[in-house]
């Protein structure tokens, strides 16, 4: 089979549209099946690094939101409390309201601070892994892609 290019709306609506292995779809494309694997693989990867991408700008924006949310219900409870000194039932009512939107915002740093620790941590394994062998590290880095990538496409689909 020829070194042709492959149009990848093409591959991928055979692969993904119409349900096709990566055999049939090399014969219909007139490339070999390893080219197509090669491809599917590369169009996979860059699937995953837009979304991953996209899903951190969309965590560091809620985190710039939550920190001025934060700002807000400060200063709004502690206007509430300065004209509530006459009111005590009133004023427990709105503290209660104010621990849980408190939470709420401790939740979503300990969170970002999870993704944090684990994105750390996996960057030091790698670390030390391609210290030992490069080729091992670039394995391993192949595998987590793909895999992302098979999530990735079955949750778009």
């Amino acid at each position: 089979m020829g070194s042709q290019k492959i149009n990848d709306r093409e591959l991928l609506r055979l692969i993904d549209r119409q349900g096709m292995c990566q055999s049939e779809a090399a014969k219909a494309l007139g490339v070999s099946r390893q080219a197509v694997s090669q491809r599917i693989q590369e169009l996979r990867g860059k699937t995953t690094k837009v979304v991953v991408a996209k899903k951190v700008e969309e965590i560091v924006d809620r985190k710039i939101d939550a920190i001025e949310q934060l700002q807000k219900i400060n200063n709004e409870a502690n206007r509430l409390l300065d004209e509530l000194d006459q009111n005590p039932e009133l004023k427990l009512k709105i503290m209660a309201e104010i621990r849980g939107q408190l939470k709420l915002q401790l939740d979503l740093f300990e969170a970002l601070f999870s993704l944090q620790a684990a994105q750390e941590f996996q960057n030091t394994i790698l670390k030390v892994i391609a210290e030992v062998d490069p080729n091992v590290r670039n394995e391993i880095i192949r595998r987590i892609n793909e895999e992302r990538s098979i999530r990735a496409a079955v949750r778009l689909s």
